[in-house]
């Protein structure tokens, strides 16, 4: 597995760092996010957003688990907080979002229990507001290439 790992100081490095890894991203593509509650984890979505030109506001779904937005690929944003079992995901079309065409971004990815793709790109963020590492790791050849792509162009 490979691993990338950044220093951000402020929500706007973050949501920044963000831009870079959207823009290194390609459909068929799941990031998954891991991080406490504020611990930038949506700031850091709406980068990878702008970075995949997406124009639209970008904010979390916490109450409806799923917002689609059109970009240069299509990209599907959860936000897992609310969810109670891992199953009720399959009610979603979970599976058609994450092993179909686009980018699939999951907040709180840990409570998709076993249902998180093999290959897919994980992003865990520790620290405070103005003081966070952003730890990524590809645990796929999918994911590999986001990370080649991201230390060429670091």
């Amino acid at each position: 597995m490979t691993k990338l790992s950044f220093h951000t100081t402020g929500p706007e490095e973050t949501e920044s760092l963000g831009e870079r890894i959207g823009r290194a991203l390609e459909s068929e593509t799941v990031v998954a996010l891991f991080g406490g509650l504020g611990a930038g984890k949506t700031t850091l979505t709406k980068g990878i957003a702008r970075g995949l030109d997406v124009p639209d506001l970008v904010h979390s779904p916490t109450f409806t688990l799923i917002h689609e937005h059109k970009g240069r690929v299509w990209v599907y944003h959860f936000d897992l907080y609310r969810l109670d079992d891992p199953a009720q995901l399959l009610d979603l079309d979970y599976e058609d979002y994450v092993y179909g065409p686009g980018v699939t971004i999951i907040e709180w990815a840990e409570r998709a229990g076993n249902l998180l793709p093999a290959d897919r790109l994980e992003i865990r963020i520790t620290g405070e507001r103005d003081e966070r590492t952003l730890e990524l790791t590809a645990t796929g050849p999918h994911s590999e290439a986001v990370l080649d792509r991201l230390s060429v162009n670091a």
